[in-house]
């Protein structure tokens, strides 16, 4: 089969002919559909990432599929049955193989790349907002990287739970995005002040930053007193310093919020986000934004593209049409 794998962290990546895995017990093959691609996978790619598996590796975090096999006294989906998977890794292959409690039956009318690429969005926002930071209807809530993968899946979760939403992007065009998700307010961080355009605006009371960077620090001087600031990713390449004095005196709450984690130490309260997720999804009340799908051949430059933030919404591999 063909597998997009890492050898060396410092070699690119390639494609390569490596032979079908076979399941073993608590295990399924999944014929793979699409695949979502996240920053953690530009992470993995040079072993940055957490949780990155020994090489060699096919990354790919999320992915869609049919189910071909079961692994001996496993069970599981019947075989042919649409599914979703949040594997880890292994999603950018024609085929993988993964535990089959992480396999979730997908609705009849979600397509296949719209499951590939809704998992870790959409689970990253609700948890994080929900659980975490405990979002409620009336607050304000700031959205930086608005126009990214997850950027969206936040303004479009606030919006439903009742927040007053603010969308931070680079330019007219990622900030029109974010309005279509339903933002309030909208801030181009390319020629706004941000602190002063967010106090004009109210203030923050929940922060969503999957960015990172300069902006954190106008953005967290933009924050009300007892805001809650979620640190969800550094897609600027660069993690900001934190002012613990400040912190204190305006009763600031900075909170980490990392998705995958929660399959190990608390997946019951993955797994009932998810369930809430896809019945929004089935009640027509979330539109994911699957903007950006590519062929698997493309997977490099698909990369790049999430590399240098240049896409609005998900990017999706298709990795096969049949």
């Amino acid at each position: 089969m063909k597998a997009f794998r890492v050898n060396d962290f410092e070699q690119k990546p390639s494609f390569q002919d490596i032979d079908r895995p076979i399941p073993s017990q608590g295990e399924v093959l999944v014929r793979i559909k699409a695949c979502g691609l996240n920053f953690a996978d530009l992470l993995m790619l040079t072993g940055k990432y957490q949780e990155t598996p020994a090489l060699p590796f096919t990354p790919g975090l999320e992915v869609s599929g049919v189910v071909v096999a079961l692994g001996p006294n496993t069970n599981g989906p019947e075989i042919d049955t649409p599914v979703a998977i949040f594997g880890g890794s292994g999603g950018l292959a024609e085929y993988g193989i993964f535990l089959v409690d992480r396999v979730a039956p997908i609705p009849t009318e979600m397509s296949f790349e719209t499951a590939a690429g809704f998992q870790v969005a959409y689970g990253t926002s609700h948890l994080a907002l929900e659980h975490r930071a405990k979002l409620k209807s009336g607050e304000t809530l700031v959205v930086m990287g608005a126009a990214g993968g997850v950027g969206l899946t936040a303004v479009e979760i606030g919006k439903l739970m009742g927040a007053t939403v603010i969308a931070c992007a680079r330019g007219a065009d990622k900030l029109a995005v974010a309005k279509a998700a339903g933002a309030d307010h909208l801030l181009d961080t390319d020629t706004v002040d941000l602190r002063s355009a967010i106090k004009d605006l109210g203030g923050a009371d929940v922060v969503y930053d999957a960015v990172g960077g300069d902006a954190f620090g106008e953005v967290f001087r933009a924050c009300n007193p007892d805001a809650r600031i979620l640190a969800i990713g550094f897609a600027s390449g660069k993690i900001p310093d934190v002012k613990l004095n400040h912190m204190l005196v305006k009763n600031i709450t900075l909170i980490g919020f990392y998705w995958g984690g929660y399959l190990k130490f608390a997946p019951e309260i993955l797994l009932d986000s998810m369930s809430q997720l896809m019945q929004w999804y089935a009640e027509g009340k979330l539109s994911p934004a699957i903007n950006q799908i590519v062929d698997f051949n493309q997977t490099e430059e698909a990369l790049t593209m999430l590399r240098e933030r240049r896409s609005t919404g998900k990017i999706v591999v298709k990795v096969s049409s049949t």
